[in-house]
């Protein structure tokens, strides 16, 4: 198999120890996501990543990285390029020279992907010069250059304080024969609120309107969160009325946006103050702008204010998402109410959500800190019971709790039920449990886990 025998060279081509390490965290590493070509993999996925990985290595820490991987006599694909430069995308030079080293092979020939993602990294990363130079050299070479890539230069630009080079890049798009979309108009928009030209801001918008573009939901949000952060909560609720005037209004409320920015601002007491005039007058805000606040209260620790409003929201029907218990629950019983927090997760299971195990996480571990081990153990299998698989995070957990509160033949016992489960628990879970049964003073037990973890690592 391809990978497979490329690993093998790697292994014997560099330090052994490091690469065995990073194979047994491959196994617990979630894959990313596909690009727009397709994926072709001789072996299994995590001999493809892990060479994806190594490679990276190389690129982002050696020195003579061309050299070197000129070594592994690497057969290159568009997607093996992609992903590498995707992996080093806080690497802009390093990705450039790779980038140049693999266009030397007669077998690789680069698509449009690679070049795009590599001028996301060079602006990242400040290379400007060397972005402008690939840019060029993709339209001698007859590629395209999506709007997207100019929406990410620009907020390169933006993020960097050059405003009058984000404007340059949006004049420069007709020589690329690339249309000023929605995204576009927003990637300069945030440029000039990050340097507070709102008149500037303002004006773009009409431009936009002129052209016969349409604002979708983030130019507003842009402008809005803008004004909010300059602390002119005024300007941005005369914004919203004069663009309701001329027929465009924003695909969420206003009240919604005035919310939104008022949290992405800091002024928490000025978005609950909103959010309490709004339920005294019977109106309520969307899930996805409560979720919001209640994430900001209780980041302060204002849950029993969260328990409140949403008491009060529930009164005017408002539709609880699983996204309100993701945030919720954990927050509650980290205050210690423990009982509300059980209510909230008995209610969203009467709300028709499958609660996922991140939700009984934190009722496990307050139970456990709590002592109360027993009903920790009916919860959790409970839990089970009911269908809810536990996953890897929440057996550690439950373990780590149980070895730190003395249960250490309990933790035992739930890493013999992990593997069973086809759960293969990391050797930090292993030596835990090793650890805290030999200082039990259960000999025999810690050998039969540490045989255990011999013969799994041995398959």
């Amino acid at each position: 198999m391809v990978w497979a025998t490329l690993l093998l060279r790697l292994h014997l081509n560099h330090n052994r120890a490091p690469f065995l390490l990073f194979l047994r965290a491959m196994r617990t590493t979630p894959l990313p996501s596909k690009p727009d070509h397709e994926v072709t993999i001789h072996g299994s996925k995590d001999d493809y990543f892990a060479v994806v990985h190594h490679i990276s290595n190389i690129v982002r820490r050696d020195y003579f990285l061309e050299r070197t991987l000129q070594k592994l006599n690497l057969t290159l694909t568009p997607e093996l390029v992609y992903r590498v430069l995707r992996s080093c995308n806080k690497n802009g030079i390093e990705s450039f020279r790779f980038f140049n080293w693999a266009r030397t092979h007669a077998s690789y020939h680069p698509t449009t992907i690679e070049f795009e993602e590599l001028i996301k990294t060079l602006g990242q990363t400040k290379n400007w010069e060397t972005m402008w130079k690939v840019a060029d050299h993709m339209k001698i070479l007859g590629f395209p250059l999506s709007p997207e890539t100019f929406s990410a230069v620009m907020d390169s630009y933006g993020k960097a304080g050059l405003l009058d080079r984000a404007v340059e890049v949006f004049n420069r798009m007709k020589h690329f024969d690339c249309p000023q979309t929605t995204g576009v108009y927003n990637s300069l928009l945030s440029a000039l609120c990050m340097v507070k030209n709102f008149q500037g801001a303002y004006a773009l918008i009409r431009r936009m309107i002129r052209k016969g573009g349409h604002p979708d939901k983030q130019t507003y949000a842009i402008l809005v969160n803008g004004w909010c952060s300059s602390g002119k909560l005024g300007e941005a609720r005369e914004f919203l009325e004069e663009m309701s005037k001329k027929g465009f209004n924003p695909p969420v409320r206003g009240r919604d946006l005035l919310i939104d920015g008022l949290l992405n601002a800091g002024y928490l007491e000025s978005a609950k103050e909103l959010v309490k005039k709004m339920t005294k007058e019977g109106f309520l805000p969307d899930i996805s702008t409560f979720n919001s606040l209640l994430e900001a209260l209780c980041n302060s620790g204002e849950t029993e204010f969260c328990i409140e409003l949403l008491r009060v929201v529930t009164e005017l029907s408002l539709v609880l998402d699983i996204g309100t218990y993701k945030i919720l629950i954990p927050a509650v019983s980290k205050s210690g109410q423990i009982d509300e927090a059980f209510r909230l997760l008995h209610a969203s299971i009467e709300d028709g959500h499958k609660p996922f195990p991140s939700l009984y996480a934190p009722l496990l571990k307050v139970l456990c800190k709590r002592g109360q081990f027993g009903d920790a153990f009916s919860l959790f299998a409970d839990m089970k019971a009911e269908g809810h698989a536990p996953n890897r995070p929440v057996y550690t957990m439950l373990m780590r709790m149980c070895c730190r509160g003395g249960r250490c033949v309990d933790a035992a016992n739930y890493l013999v039920e992990m593997v069973e489960r086809g759960l293969a628990p990391r050797s930090e879970s292993f030596d835990m449990v090793i650890d805290g049964l030999k200082n039990a003073g259960k000999h025999d037990l810690a050998k039969r886990i540490d045989h255990m973890e011999i013969s799994l690592r041995g398959r």
